[in-house]
Formats: C-alpha cells, sequence, structure tokens
C-alpha cells in the first residue's frame, strides 16, 4: 500500500519526536544534573544540562522571557504545521523542502514538549541526584529544556574549551540539520516563493 506524501512527512515527525523524547527521558532518569562520560574520546561526550531558555544554552531573561520563549515556541510549531500542509495540498513544493520543514518542526515541538510537560512530569534533576518520573518541579510551560550532547572540539592550553561548547539535544540537532539543509539545497525555492507572493500583491492591488 502506498503512503502518501503527508502520511509520510507526518510518520517521519513523530519518529523523529519519539527519538528526542527517547533520549531525554533516558538522561533525565539515569543521570544527575552535571554528570558526563565520554562517548569517543574528549571530543564527544554525553553531559546532562538543563536549559532554561533557547537552544545551545542560550537565556532568554527570568520567569517572563521564559513564558515568552514557551509561547512563541507553540506559535512557531502551529504556524509550521499549517504551513507544511498549504504546501503539501498545492504541491508545489518539492519533497526535500517539505522534509526540511518537518525536521524544524519537529526539533521544535520536541522542545515545547520539555517546556510544557517537564516540570509536571519528573522530580527536579540536581548535582547528585537522579530525577524520577511522576514528581513536579515547576509549573507548566516552565520546564527546562534536556540538553546531553556535548562536542569540545578544540581545547585551549590552560584546558578550557574555546570551539563549539554549547550542549545540546536531538531536537535541536532537527532545527539545525532542516535549516541548514533547506538554506544549502532549497534557497532558490523560498527566492521564487517570496517573487510569486510579491507579483500576487500587485496583481491585487
Amino acid at each position: 500500500m502506498k503512503i502518501s506524501r503527508g502520511k509520510a512527512l507526518l510518520i517521519l515527525g513523530i519518529v523523529l519526536v519519539i527519538i528526542d523524547q527517547i533520549i531525554k527521558f533516558a538522561v533525565k532518569t539515569n543521570m544527575s544534573l552535571g554528570e558526563h562520560f565520554s562517548v569517543l574520546g574528549d571530543w564527544f561526550q554525553i553531559l546532562f544540562v538543563e536549559n532554561k531558555g533557547m537552544a545551545f544554552g542560550m537565556s532568554f531573561g527570568g520567569l517572563v522571557g521564559k513564558f515568552l520563549l514557551s509561547f512563541f515556541r507553540v506559535c512557531l510549531f502551529g504556524l509550521l504545521c499549517v504551513w507544511i500542509t498549504k504546501l503539501n495540498r498545492k504541491g508545489a513544493a518539492p519533497t526535500g523542502v517539505l522534509v526540511g520543514l518537518t525536521l524544524i518542526t519537529a526539533g521544535a515541538l520536541g522542545n515545547i514538549i520539555d517546556c510544557l510537560f517537564y516540570g509536571q512530569l519528573f522530580s527536579e534533576s540536581l548535582p547528585g541526584v537522579v530525577a524520577s518520573f511522576g514528581g513536579s518541579y515547576a509549573p507548566i510551560m516552565f520546564g527546562k529544556v534536556v540538553d546531553m550532547f556535548y562536542f569540545p572540539l578544540i581545547h585551549g592550553a590552560d584546558g578550557r574549551v574555546i570551539f563549539f561548547s554549547p550542549v545540546f539535544n536531538f531536537a535541536d540537532s532537527c532545527v539545525t540539520v532542516g535549516a541548514f539543509y533547506l538554506i544549502l539545497f532549497h534557497y532558490k525555492f523560498f527566492s521564487s516563493e517570496d517573487k510569486s507572493e510579491k507579483d500576487a500583491e500587485k496583481n491585487a492591488q
């Protein structure tokens, strides 16, 4: 039985979100905050940290900033879903464009789940303390995003990381890969889409 393109994209998005959440659940319930271990020498490590703000450990100012960021993520996810559905129904977008947008959308949803629900689903992670499922440490929309992938590729003479110190997760990777893929291989589609919209506006005037 042939699966439609829309269903295939939905399945891809669900699989990516499930992978993201499995990794985060495993880290959250088996590692204490700040715990780490090497995967491939010193340059690839699993380091458990929690992100209070944006991707790659960036912050966005206090409780109000956290709420606004969570709200923005939800709105962005909704807009992306609508956009993908529209492009798929029109049949005007190449499959690669829809795959790239699906990667970004799945990554956004993966981190949205952390922000919205982790504070209500887990106890708090602390140095030396492993969180348990079924606890509660923050109101809805104020959960912390679980990060774990750490690639300290280059170190200085004093041992400090001088190249790529951010810690990130699978959802961040989906967003980054999707964005770079679209920029590198499908920028012509978006430039033509922008030109078509401008022409339509001119004709409507």
